[in-house]
């Protein structure tokens, strides 16, 4: 059985920082592309980082030079460290992997940039 487990989000002031981060079990973590995506209520998700199996990383424009997706294939868990936060960061972020055609997300964990 697959699980993403997100944990890290909260409440930061603009320009702050967040790391989230995301334990998955039931993959071969090392052989899956992982992703983080954001959703704001009553809206579509949008892709805000990749890490592809092969060392390669792929950002939103929105958020490139200011956040930064990592993994410990060890610890199975993918990161997503955010640095200066802005308010238009606000969102609900998801841990996403895809095992064969079916698609498997974690709970999702809030974030909120605000004064």
């Amino acid at each position: 059985q697959v699980q993403l487990v997100e944990s890290g989000g909260g409440l930061v002031q603009p320009g702050g920082s967040l790391r989230l981060s995301c334990v998955a079990s039931g993959i071969t973590f090392s052989r899956n592309v992982m992703d983080w995506y954001r959703q704001a209520p009553g809206k579509e998700l949008v892709l805000v980082a990749r890490s592809t199996t092969g060392g390669n990383t792929n950002y939103a424009d929105s958020v490139k030079g200011r956040f930064g997706i990592s993994r410990d294939n060890a610890k199975n868990t993918v990161y997503l460290q955010m640095n200066s936060l802005k308010p238009e960061d606000t969102d609900n972020y998801y841990c996403h992997t895809r095992l064969f055609v079916t698609d498997f997300w974690g709970q999702g964990t809030q974030v909120t940039v605000s004064s």
